[in-house]
Parts: C-alpha cells; sequence; structure tokens
C-alpha cells in the first residue's frame, strides 16, 4: 500500500478514484458509486442560474465528462444567478456556454468539460448516459425525453421561476437502485434463533435491531444452526424492537450460541413513465405537507409557462402586467381541465407565479439546482431513491404583500433578476444589511457565493459582510467547498472565499478575517462589533462553536441564521429575537458512548475495535511523545512528575522508558483467557462468553500475514518519527522478517491480576488507592536521567518530535497504524475486520459531506433571510427545515417559541433580563431586587465565580455585602475587568415572597462610564 495520495482503482475501466479528493463525498455515495460516476457523460442544456448550479455539482461530483450547450448570449438578468458571468460578458460575443466552460473546467481536473454547440440531434444525445435540460422548451423535452428512451439515457429536466422550481426524472423503464436511503447496514449480535416455521430471530441483551418490514439479512458465526452463515438474504419481518421473523428453520440444526446477523440491501427495479404519459398522469414528490394541493397547480403552470414563452419569442410574463398574467392563468386553467388535474390553479396563485416567473433568483436556483445535482448522481449510480417523477418547490412566504416589482429599463440593471420579484426598495434593504458569517467552508462558500449574487452587504448605507475563519485549505475540501482551487492549497479560507466573491460581484463589501470566534476573542467581537450587526449566519461544522456563537446572539438579541448537512441530510433553523426558541434550546441525544470495559476486554463490533485503536494510537504514540519532549526539554518535569499521586509518578516514567512491540494481541488476550478460561460459567450458571461477550483468541505474529507486517511498519515509521530518524521504513517483506526472527520470551499468566468485568467494577478498581514503592520510583528516575543526559550528550534530544493525529495526511502512517491495529484486534475477537475506507471515517469522526446538500441547505437559509431583511415580526412566516436528498425528503416546521418561565405573575424567557446601570454595592443589589421585585437574592455569580451567598462565613458576608459589584469580580477573579467589557452577566438564585426558589431571568450589569 503506497503512503502517498491514495486511490481506489475501477477495475473494468482503470479509472481511479482519488481518495485524498473525494474522501467526505465517498462517505455519501460510497466507491463503487464513485465509479459509476467516473465512467458517466454528462450533458448539461441551459446555463442560467439553475443551469450553472447544477453543472457546478455534477463536476465537483466527479463524473467522467459534463458538456454544456447554451449558445444564447446573457442578459442582466443572469447576473443575480449566474456566478461565472459579470457585467462585462452583458453585450459581448460570447454565449453562456463559451464563458462558463473555462470557469467550470478549474473546478476538478478529473473532469472533462466541453461545449455542445449547433442542433441537439438524436447522434449528439445518444452518447451520454444523463441529459440535463434547464428552462428548456416543452416541445423540446417531449423530443429529447423520447430520444434518451430510445438510447437508454437518463433524462432530467429543472425550470424555474421566480419563487417557484420544479425537476422530473425518466431513467427509463428498468431503472435499478442497489441502496435506498444510504444509511449504514444494520449490524447486530445474535442471542436466540428459533428453529420454527417462523425462524424468530431474538437480539443479544435485547437490543433494537431497527429492521423495517421488507429488509433483508444474512448471518455469519452462528453455531449450531449453521446452514445460516452466508446464506442468502432472507425477508425479514419485524416481530418487536429486538425480535423478528426470517422464515422457515425448521429443518436447520438446533441454535447453539453466537453468530452476527447483518443487513443487505437488495436491488430494486424502478420503472419510469416518458414525460408524454407522466403530464397527463403525474406523480408528485411532495416537498411541503403544509401545500399539499399545491403540486398540481404548479405543474399546470409550469406547462402553461412553456406555452407563453412559445407564443411571445421566448420571453415570459413581464412583472405587474395585469393582461399577461391573465393570459397565463387562462392557459393554465386548459392545461388542467385537459389532464384533469385537480385542483385545477387557484387564479391568485397563478397571477402571483405569472408576476414573478421573469424573476432569477441564486436561492431558488440553489435548492432546485442542488436536488436535480443530486438526481444526476443518482442516474449515473443507481444509488439512492430517485424522484418519481415530479418535484414541485415554491417560497411564496418570501413575498412581501404590495411587492411593486420593477420592470428591466432597456440599458438593464445588475440586480433586474431579483428586483422583478421584490422591487427597487427591498434591493436597498439587502445593500445596506451587516452581515457576520461565522465560517467559510463548504457552507461558507456557498452563503458567501448566494450573497454576493443577492446584493446583500453592496450598498452605500454601511452594508458589509464580514467572514471570519481560523483553517486553511486543504485538499479535501476542493470536493465540495467550490470557491478554493488546487493552488489555494494552504492559504487561508477567509480570505481566499472573500477575493472570489468579489469577483462575482465587484460591489460586494466583504471583510476576510482568520479569528476563531470564542471566549479568546471577545475583545475583537465586542459589544460594538455585534451591536452593530443586522444578523448573524452561522456556516460551522461543530456543535460547541454554534452553541457559543448562539449564546452571544441570544445576549445582544441579534438574529442567527443555522444551518448543518451530513451526507445527503441537512437541516436550517431561524433563531429571532423573543420571537423563537434559540439553537440550543432543544440539542440532538447525546451520541451513544460505549463502556471502557468493552472498548478495553470484551470487544463485539469492529467499531470498538478501531476505537480501542485510535486510543492505543494517542496513548503510545501521541501521549508518550509528548511526555518524552517534555522530559527531555522541561526542566521541572521530573518534579512535577515525582509529586503525582498514587501509582501516576511511575506509570508516567515507565511510559517513557517502556517497549512498544509488546504482545498486545497475545499477552493481553492470555492473560484475559487465564481470568475468564472459554468454559467460565456465570454465578447463575451461564456461559461468561455469550451475548455480546465473544471469546476471543490470541494471535501469534505471522510474516506472512499482510495485516501483521502492516502493524509493525506503521510501528516502526511511528518510533522513527519520535526520534527523529530520516527515511521511511516501506519495504513490509523485508520488515517482517526482520520482525519474525525476534525471539519474544514466553508469557505467563499471572495469578492475582483482577480485569473488570463492566465500568461499575473499574471504577471501583479505579478508586482504590495504590501506593509505590519509594526505592522504584527513585530508582527508575535516577535511570531515566542517566538515559537524559546520554541522550543530551548524543544530541538525539533536538530529534525527538512530538506525534500529532492527523487522519488526511496519508504519508504519516496514522490510519495505517489504526487500520491494521484495530483489524488484529478484530481478529483476536472474531470480529469482520473493515478496510482503511471505514476505519477512517470512524476513527476520523468524519462528517460525510457532498456539494448537492450544501447547496440545498443554503439556498434554504438565504430564502428566510430575505424574509428577515424585510423585517417579518411573527412566527408563522418563518420555517425550520429538515431534508433527505437519498429518499428524497423534505420537512418544514414554523419554529418553535422560546420557552416561558415565570415568577411571581411575570412571565419570561431566555430573550428577557433584567438590566441595571452600576456601579452599585453588593447590599445595594439585593435591596433593588427585595424592594423592585419582591426577589431575596440568596446567592449572585458571575461567569464559573461566586460573589455572594447566604451561607459565607459572616466576616466575609460583611465585607463582600459592603463592597461594589465591579471591585467583588475582580477580587475573585483575580484579575481586571478587561477595557472592552461594557457591562457583566450575572446570575441569580432567588426566594420569592413564600421562600421558594424561582427561576429568574439573568442580570446585564453595566458598568459605569463604558
Amino acid at each position: 500500500m503506497s503512503n502517498n495520495s491514495r486511490s481506489a482503482v475501477n477495475g473494468t475501466n482503470g479509472v481511479e478514484i482519488d481518495d485524498s479528493l473525494y474522501s467526505r463525498q465517498l462517505y455519501v455515495l460510497g466507491h463503487e458509486a464513485m465509479r459509476s460516476m467516473a465512467t458517466s457523460n454528462v450533458l448539461i442544456c441551459g446555463l442560467r442560474g439553475l443551469g450553472i448550479e447544477i453543472a457546478k455539482n455534477v463536476i465537483l461530483g466527479g463524473v467522467k465528462s459534463v458538456s454544456l450547450m447554451d449558445n444564447s448570449l446573457p442578459d442582466w438578468s443572469d447576473l443575480t444567478s449566474q456566478f461565472y458571468i459579470d457585467e462585462s460578458d452583458i453585450g459581448g460575443p460570447k454565449s453562456r456556454a463559451q464563458i462558463c466552460l473555462p470557469k467550470l473546467a478549474e473546478l476538478n481536473n478529473y473532469v472533462r468539460v466541453s461545449a455542445l454547440e449547433g442542433e441537439l440531434t438524436e447522434d449528439a444525445i445518444k452518447q451520454f448516459r444523463v441529459v440535463v435540460l434547464t428552462d428548456w422548451p416543452m416541445a423540446e423535452q417531449l423530443r429529447i425525453n423520447q430520444v434518451c428512451r430510445k438510447h437508454g439515457a437518463r433524462f432530467i429536466t429543472a425550470s424555474a421561476a421566480g419563487l417557484f422550481g420544479g425537476i422530473f426524472c425518466d431513467f427509463g423503464d428498468a431503472f435499478s437502485v442497489t441502496d435506498k436511503n444510504g444509511e449504514p447496514c444494520k449490524n447486530f449480535i445474535v442471542d436466540w434463533i428459533e428453529q420454527s416455521a417462523d425462524g424468530t430471530v431474538t437480539c443479544a441483551q435485547d437490543s433494537r435491531h431497527d429492521l423495517e418490514d421488507g429488509d433483508y439479512v444474512t448471518f455469519t458465526g452462528v453455531q449450531g444452526m449453521t446452514p445460516l452463515n452466508g446464506c442468502a438474504p432472507r425477508k425479514v419481518q419485524v416481530v418487536n424492537p429486538s425480535r423478528f421473523k426470517i422464515g422457515d428453520t425448521s429443518g436447520f440444526p438446533p441454535y447453539e450460541k453466537g453468530g452476527y446477523c447483518k443487513e443487505v440491501k437488495m436491488p430494486e427495479q424502478i420503472s419510469f413513465k416518458s414525460l408524454q404519459d407522466a403530464l397527463a398522469s403525474p406523480e408528485f414528490v411532495i416537498t411541503d405537507f403544509a401545500k399539499f394541493d399545491r403540486p398540481a397547480q404548479i405543474h399546470a403552470l409550469f406547462q402553461a409557462l412553456s406555452e407563453f414563452e412559445s407564443r411571445h419569442s421566448g420571453r415570459r410574463p413581464e412583472p405587474g402586467n395585469a393582461a399577461e398574467a391573465a393570459e397565463l392563468a387562462r392557459i393554465a386553467e386548459e392545461i388542467a381541465k385537459r389532464q384533469g388535474l385537480e385542483p385545477a390553479p387557484d387564479p391568485k396563485l397563478a397571477a402571483t407565479f405569472a408576476q414573478v416567473s421573469s424573476g432569477q433568483l441564486a436561492p431558488v436556483h440553489a435548492v432546485i439546482g442542488g436536488t436535480a445535482s443530486q438526481e444526476v448522481m443518482k442516474a449515473c449510480s443507481g444509488r439512492f431513491n430517485p424522484i418519481r417523477q415530479f418535484l414541485y418547490f415554491d417560497a411564496l412566504e418570501c413575498l412581501p404583500e404590495g411587492a411593486a416589482p420593477s420592470v428591466a429599463p432597456a440599458d438593464g440593471k445588475r440586480y433586474t433578476g431579483q428586483t422583478a420579484v421584490f422591487g427597487d426598495e427591498f434591493q436597498s434593504r439587502l445593500g445596506s444589511a451587516r452581515v457576520f458569517l461565522v465560517g467559510a467552508g463548504a457552507l461558507g462558500c456557498e452563503l458567501l457565493k448566494n450573497f454576493a449574487l443577492m446584493g446583500i452587504g453592496t450598498g452605500s448605507r454601511g452594508g458589509q459582510v464580514i467572514v471570519t475563519d481560523m483553517d486553511r485549505i486543504e485538499k479535501s475540501n476542493l470536493n465540495r467547498q467550490f470557491l478554493f482551487r488546487p493552488w489555494d492549497i494552504g492559504r487561508a479560507k477567509s480570505t481566499t472565499v472573500a477575493k472570489a466573491a468579489i469577483r462575482m460581484n465587484p460591489n460586494f463589501k466583504v471583510e476576510s478575517q482568520e479569528n476563531r470566534v470564542g471566549p479568546e476573542t471577545e475583545a475583537i467581537y465586542t459589544d460594538d462589533f455585534f451591536e452593530n450587526l443586522t444578523v448573524v449566519v452561522n456556516a460551522l461544522d461543530n456543535v460547541e462553536a454554534r452553541t457559543y456563537v448562539d449564546r452571544r446572539c441570544v445576549y445582544y438579541r441579534k438574529p442567527l441564521m443555522e444551518s448543518g448537512t451530513t451526507g445527503t441530510k441537512a437541516n436550517t433553523q431561524v433563531v429571532l429575537p423573543f420571537l423563537t426558541e434559540s439553537y440550543s434550546s432543544s440539542q440532538d441525544p447525546p451520541e451513544k458512548t460505549t463502556p471502557i470495559c468493552t472498548l478495553k476486554n470484551f470487544p463485539y463490533q469492529i467499531e470498538h475495535t478501531i476505537q480501542w485503536a485510535r486510543d492505543y494510537l494517542e496513548g503510545v504514540f501521541c501521549q508518550q511523545s509528548q511526555t518524552l519532549h517534555q522530559f527531555l526539554h522541561d526542566p521541572t518535569f521530573m518534579e512535577r512528575t515525582l509529586a503525582l499521586p498514587g501509582n501516576q509518578g511511575i506509570e508516567t516514567l515507565e511510559a517513557i522508558k517502556t517497549n512498544l512491540l509488546k504482545e498486545i494481541f497475545n499477552n493481553q488476550i492470555r492473560q484475559l483467557l487465564f481470568n475468564f478460561p472459554p468454559n467460565q460459567v456465570t454465578s447463575s450458571g451461564a456461559p461468561f462468553w455469550s451475548g455480546v461477550k465473544k471469546c476471543p483468541t490470541p494471535l501469534s505474529f505471522d510474516a506472512a500475514d499482510p495485516t501483521h507486517c502492516e502493524f509493525v511498519t506503521a510501528a516502526a515509521n511511528l518510533r522513527a518519527f519520535v526520534f527523529g530518524v530520516p527515511g521511511a521504513f516501506g519495504d513490509r517483506k523485508a520488515i517482517g522478517q526482520l520482525a519474525g526472527s525476534i525471539r519474544v520470551p514466553e508469557f505467563v499468566p499471572r495469578s492475582g491480576v483482577r480485569i473488570a468485568t463492566n465500568d461499575t467494577e473499574l471504577q471501583s478498581q479505579l478508586s482504590v488507592s495504590s501506593s509505590t514503592e519509594p526505592d522504584a520510583l527513585d530508582n527508575l528516575a535516577k535511570d531515566l536521567l542517566e538515559a537524559k543526559s546520554q541522550f543530551a550528550a548524543s544530541g538525539l534530544a533536538d530529534s525527538v518530535r512530538v506525534v500529532e493525529f492527523e487522519k488526511d495526511d496519508d504519508s504519516n502512517y496514522h490510519m495505517d497504524f489504526i487500520t491494521a491495529c484495530s483489524n488484529l484486534r478484530a481478529a483476536n475477537y472474531d470480529i469482520e475486520q473493515a478496510d482503511r475506507h471505514k476505519t477512517k471515517l470512524i476513527a476520523g469522526r468524519i462528517v460525510p459531506a457532498i456539494a448537492t446538500t450544501t447547496s440545498v441547505a443554503v439556498g434554504l437559509v438565504c430564502l428566510e433571510l430575505y424574509k428577515l431583511l424585510q423585517g417579518r415580526q411573527k412566527l408563522e412566516d418563518y420555517k425550520n427545515g429538515f431534508l433527505n436528498l437519498a429518499h428524497p425528503f423534505f420537512a418544514f416546521s414554523e419554529p418553535l417559541p422560546p420557552a416561558k418561565h415565570k415568577y411571581h405573575d411575570t412571565e419570561f424567557t431566555l430573550w428577557d433580563r433584567f438590566e441595571i446601570d452600576g456601579d452599585m454595592t453588593v447590599q445595594q443589589l439585593i435591596d433593588h431586587f427585595q424592594e423592585k421585585h419582591k426577589l431575596e437574592v440568596t446567592m449572585i455569580t458571575q461567569g464559573i465565580s461566586m460573589l455572594f451567598s447566604f451561607f459565607m462565613p459572616p466576616a466575609k458576608k460583611k465585607a463582600r455585602l459592603g463592597c461594589e459589584i465591579s471591585k467583588v469580580v475582580e477580587e475573585v477573579t483575580k484579575k481586571p475587568i478587561p477595557a472592552h467589557v461594557k457591562s457583566l452577566v450575572i446570575e441569580l438564585s432567588c426566594n420569592d415572597s413564600e421562600g421558594e426558589d424561582v427561576d429568574v431571568p439573568y442580570v446585564k450589569y453595566n458598568l459605569p462610564g463604558k
């Protein structure tokens, strides 16, 4: 295995999949789907905002080739959604395809991008696996669909009209879906299998199987009922959360013990209707269940729009033209009647559709384009459930009442495509907005692109976007963070995205920063900074950072737009002062953790062995190299270590001295089996090694086993790195032969060694105090000090380096070590082993990601931003969203209002607070709340510091009561209040007039003179 950039090779076509580039997407689609995509030729016709969004995502996704077709010249309305066309292109000689081709080609060196000119003939169409039409005339859609069906090409058409959008898919009469949902196959340990006609299976320890009726499973490692091992997949009928039926097992030997059950994804054949047939008898994917009757109406309206365009030389109804709106409505009514569509288009809806249809809105194109892009990937790979067959979406909630759309003047304007929907006055509001964008990764790139196209922060009245991100660009970012290029690797993300966004819109006012947003930067992101903001938009990838920004927004009473993605799933949330709960008000359930004893002695899943291997790398290489470096370079290290309580001192020093290559896969296992032999029974007489406790087998080094050699090679290279030994040891055969020649003393298990069988026993063992013989500690310290002197004399001390885990560097042997270590551990316990790809996902805690989902999520965020910047103050105007493009599934809900609390007769939420202008003494503060709010203050805290409590010693309490709050804070924290801090957040514990403890809002304590 090479330790350079790793690739997965398509054996039939010789196509390589660059793992380092596609790593996050590979965890969404898998290698087989990526290989199918890498052999697929895609044609995209129409390159306005919707077409360019699809092209961008498909090229990032890694198909073989993308051909572009759009011979039209760009116009002013393109500029609000077509991010590769600028003002200098308007009126020029180049077509949209000619302008966009070189810019799209930069996105992915593995994808060949070309332009298709001339007529779209049958000969041209049949060379493509997927054909995509955007905003294409209906007559041509029908013709091309028939050609695609004739030659086995998958057909997708997508359309957008202002705040409306739609997609149609036809993948032929027999399209095979290999994995409908993309979820990992479920895998669990068997506790019992009935020998019966039903064949009921029970999961170990009544754990949940999470299977559904119609799923399929197979088995491995079953003892007794061995015909089930490797059997053809059996269909499941669920009995309850821990039991299910697999059909007749009466002819098999009785079940004895053990075994794994694993879900098997079965291919499913899907038949699609042609566009001609589907138009008359449509099937709809519902995108908003609050608009259940809307798809049929939009279905008729989009057909009517195409008919209107054919009658008016390709143009759409003019905004505000009542006669043209009425004409479109009549056409839609006729179509609905002819096709039997119910309900027929509502006249008001039809009028609105006509009014906004000429709009070109970046957020709508992001939603429809991202969804359509995912359908292209499904068409290429057969992975995930395709749209059957129409999907319609609208965002009419964004349209303000009484909006006055403007007709584009003859000479055009940059925001014509947006003012056609919202009007000029609202465009001015967008320009004067001040937005703080936290994060410049995948979400940040898409958000900044949309902001630039929408004209946010472009006005002359203080509008601006501030973007901050402390990270640098890595190769794996290029697959989904489309504003970055290979030559940007190593540069700051924030400055790179800012420059790219300005190229899209030279009027865009954006300031880039490289700061982490957290307590350590509150002197930068001060009260003045937040008070001048219009809205904060998060583009973060971890809960801790999101929660911190959320708390700041609550404190400063600023709106927050929140979003996140995992693979094909995404969610969006609107946080509005006084109207909604905050991001932190509701959280996902905590991640399921594995007991330490399971990891240490009783693993039964590959996830356990991978976590154990990651911990082993951290303990043996990362922590020990850190300890060794401190020992050699910190003069106080030995003194501090010798002063550690219990056995910590000697354990730390032994870690420096120990030999890595101990028999972790033999000695420890043999000791475990000495304590708990294979035939061990519990006090109740049940076998000890049963259920989730798998009896292990010791391993001995075998130079002929690649995994054994991989482990030794990786460990040797890691040790060489720590001691600064130059060069890499890559000859696994030679290393294996050398390691095999080493004679390791025979291990003899020891009596009296205690091994905990659960975490309760482990904690009990750890709580028992232990002591170390003083002579042993002194002798070890003496030996190490002599070794330190020898290091210093040889000059090797300066060569010692610290190992810091990095999953994405294929040359550092970190993932090689964890993969080999985990698989050897799995071999001990007869657990199915994992390849490097899966091991990296789990050990590196990688969040799967794909550009399509990010596009859709950001589009939804920006649609909510339209409402916010209109000044909407009704909760029902806003929507939180959840989507899963694999199904596809969309769900929207009204944001939840903040929870209400109460003291006396006063209700309050997290947005409320007491506000006091200081400086008061503690006594004055207590008196203020007693007199004004009838609250008895029993405790006062600021952060983690206790300023006052009723149980303080009398002398201390008396001194505190007479001291000013600010002085108490400085006394308790032992540092002055920073100059930038204008106010303190003070928490109170209070009793009401009846002496009952009550919750009250926090206090914003404004410091005098600030």
